[in-house]
């Protein structure tokens, strides 16, 4: 197996990207799969290659290291990936990541157009399907869940307590709690596709439930870079989303990347595993630090009649920090980033 081959379905969404700019760093030939629906086209953020057509691959190079990006849709992909002669001839991957979904905002996405989301349900079959198919030729898999697969009932006002991964317990009579949503059922699925992988198959799998990730590139239907849009423009009040009451668990993507090349390395049978720093937050105070980061006061205030989901959603990080993994970054500092990128490009 060449150990340094590796694949990201979804490599050119938010956390896609930076993670694929990680495993370059490290020296990596990776593989990127993404329909750009979201994504953001490898012309646009990588840097310093030199680009080649290769029949239906755009191929990357910079000092004999390379970068293969797949311009299709993951069901047409895998699909062709699973006829008796692929159209594609695959190389050996040390790794696979799989954050190919159909995913956005809550506004945005999960809340006007559900049943687009549960297009995630194929994506998953099919890239399940090809990896045992493939499980000679894989080294280790990881699955990107997240938070909202944990239940519901577990993050009200009042009644909320820090998400442990043994709260969404996937084999035997484990317990499944209901999620805030369609995307928290689906990927709830996912995670079961991934155990039965690697019980069935034997094919190594973590299965990473990401909290809240942000980072300076982040599209504006997410918090943290509208907050920090408002912010940049001096608004007051500043508003938020909901009652600005509601809390999350916000991680720098960094920070987040780092998490996912430890799980991917040290688990390996399908467990769920957190990703997130630990803490609460609430909208309002994102603003206020923003503000302070900015230099005014403003009023805060939270625009009633706008879903807002779960109450409190947190993890207990005490896995993942069991592995050796530590943030690098603070609220603040990340936050600063973030803040500094978008007055930059105002």
């Amino acid at each position: 197996m060449n150990k340094q081959a590796k694949l990201v379905t979804g490599g050119c969404g938010f956390v896609g990207r930076h993670l694929v700019k990680t495993l370059l760093a490290e020296g990596s030939e990776v593989w990127a799969l993404d329909n750009l629906f979201t994504g953001k086209h490898p012309d646009t953020w990588l840097e310093g290659f030199a680009k080649r057509q290769e029949q239906d691959l755009l191929v990357y190079e910079r000092d004999g290291q390379r970068f293969i990006f797949i311009h299709q849709d993951a069901i047409d992909f895998f699909r062709k990936q699973l006829e008796v002669t692929p159209a594609l001839t695959l190389p050996d991957f040390a790794e696979v990541y799989h954050l190919a979904a159909v995913v956005g905002g809550r506004a945005v996405l999960i809340e006007e157009d559900p049943m687009l989301v549960a297009t995630n349900h194929v994506i998953d079959a099919l890239f399940f399907q090809w990896a045992v198919k493939n499980r000679q030729r894989i080294g280790n898999v990881l699955y990107m869940s997240t938070s909202v697969s944990y239940p519901f009932a577990l993050q009200d006002r009042g009644r909320h307590v820090a998400m442990k991964e043994e709260y969404v317990n996937l084999r035997g009579h484990g317990n499944v709690g209901l999620p805030d949503s369609v995307y928290g059922w689906i990927k709830l699925a996912g995670e079961y596709l991934g155990v039965l992988a690697h019980d069935r198959y034997g094919l190594s799998v973590v299965c990473a439930r990401g909290f809240t990730g942000y980072g300076e590139d982040q599209n504006l239907d997410y918090p943290i870079p509208a907050i920090a849009s408002r912010a940049a423009r001096r608004e007051d009040p500043l508003t938020v989303w909901g009652s600005g009451e509601q809390m999350r668990d916000f991680i720098y993507i960094d920070d987040l990347v780092s998490a996912l090349s430890v799980g991917i390395k040290k688990i390996r049978d399908g467990s769920g595993l957190n990703i997130g720093l630990g803490q609460l937050t609430t909208l309002k105070d994102v603003a206020r630090m923003m503000a302070e980061l900015e230099g005014y006061e403003p009023n805060i205030k939270g625009l009633a009649g706008k879903t807002e989901g779960s109450f409190a959603v947190y993890a207990d990080v005490a896995l993942l920090k069991s592995l050796g993994w530590q943030p690098r970054y603070t609220l603040r500092e990340g936050f600063a980033k973030v803040l500094a990128k978008v007055k930059s490009a105002s």
